[in-house]
């Protein structure tokens, strides 16, 4: 089965969009939540296996091992099926581009799935992380002890080591490849070719320290919760504010309106109901 070409792609996209927005407030909420879930699992396993390894023997590799680990979060969304808001925002905006939905109904829609995903990596980050030890506490011993210091030095980066213009920039470069990711796999009409275009756009973002604001949702609280110090929700909800308009830029800016302006401006909807697969992301 052959590879869609960029204009297909992007006929794809644009009914991909509208089809997110025409769903009850239920069930775009019960989607993001788990989204949101699994975006947290995928942080929880990439601090797990990048853990206890010193910079002064490794270098940069655990961030690449981070990387490489993260790319289970995006793969459960797109493949599993799910809202995840970062790619969202460049489908649904799209959509309102080909003039298939409206402003509004994009504004509800983010609105719907942030709030989602939100529960849903909290969720993860209180039970699956933190009660149950996975991630420990300071002075923790084996496992635990790593994984804690692991997050607490993610964590200290992303809510108090950078500036806001940092935190903005970074989240820029973070959703322009994540949306890349989310675009090259639906050029790919087989599981294993979707994984493939995921990976390395996913594992590009992680290892070069870009924000993801659902992921923040994760790493940030889990690292509240397991009393890591000179961290707060102040610092929590200032690093979701410009990390989620930062995403939102790199997405609508970067990819919506690029491949909208390249393969959809002037062209015929080219893309029947009937024909339309079932894209998640």
């Amino acid at each position: 089965m052959s590879a869609r070409e960029p204009q297909e792609m992007a006929q794809v996209a644009a009914e991909t969009g509208a089809k997110k927005v025409h769903r009850t407030w239920d069930r775009v909420l019960v989607s993001a939540f788990l989204a949101g879930a699994y975006i947290a699992f995928g942080g929880l396993v990439a601090i797990t296996v990048s853990s206890g390894l010193n910079p002064a023997t490794w270098g940069t590799l655990p961030t690449l091992f981070m990387g490489a680990a993260f790319t289970l979060g995006l793969v459960l969304v797109v493949i599993a099926g799910s809202d995840l808001a970062t790619g969202n925002m460049m489908l649904v905006p799209l959509s309102a581009m080909r003039g298939k939905i409206s402003l509004a109904d994009v504004v509800r829609n983010l609105t719907l799935v942030l709030v989602g995903n939100l529960i849903g990596a909290l969720f993860v980050a209180y039970f699956l992380a933190v009660q149950t030890g996975v991630i420990g506490h300071s002075g923790a011993s084996g496992n635990a002890g790593l994984t804690y210091e692991r997050l607490a030095g993610i964590a200290q980066a992303k809510a108090t080591g950078e500036s806001h213009w940092q935190v903005f920039l970074r989240a820029v470069g973070c959703n322009w490849l994540v949306c890349l990711a989310v675009w090259m796999s639906l050029a790919a009409k087989s599981v294993s070719g979707k994984i493939l275009a995921i990976f390395f756009p996913i594992m590009a973002f992680v290892a070069m320290g870009f924000d993801h604001v659902v992921a923040n949702m994760f790493f940030i609280p889990a690292a509240i919760w397991a009393g890591v110090p000179q961290i707060g929700w102040g610092d929590a909800l200032l690093n979701w504010l410009f990390a989620g308009v930062g995403n939102l830029v790199g997405a609508v800016v970067f990819v919506a309106t690029s491949y909208w302006y390249l393969f959809l401006k002037d062209q015929p909807d080219e893309v029947t109901a009937a024909e339309e697969p079932p894209e998640r992301a």
